[in-house]
């Protein structure tokens, strides 16, 4: 199981994201919970992505909702968080 590791300006992004949708926040600490016990879970969606973002992780909170993110053996570094548009 991996620790969460939240960058800065991954708080200020959820925050923000939090404030236009607080129906979001059950939604996003379910993945959160997900991304702890498997970073690969199929609810997850998760997928490598290309170019800049080549050393990065992309999981869906919901239909509309990306988190960015990167890990190793025991930590998962929380990049990003919007929507696919913003995030990416």
């Amino acid at each position: 199981m991996r620790i969460l590791h939240f960058k800065n300006a991954f708080e200020r992004m959820l925050n923000k994201v939090l404030h236009k949708n607080p129906a979001l926040e059950k939604h996003i600490l379910k993945t959160f919970s997900l991304l702890e016990e498997d970073v690969f879970h199929p609810a997850l969606k998760t997928h490598k992505l290309h170019g800049k973002l080549s050393q990065s992780y992309s999981c869906s909170v919901n239909r509309e909702y990306r988190i960015l993110f990167e890990f190793d053996i025991s930590v998962i570094y929380l990049i990003s968080i919007g929507t696919h548009d913003e995030v990416y």
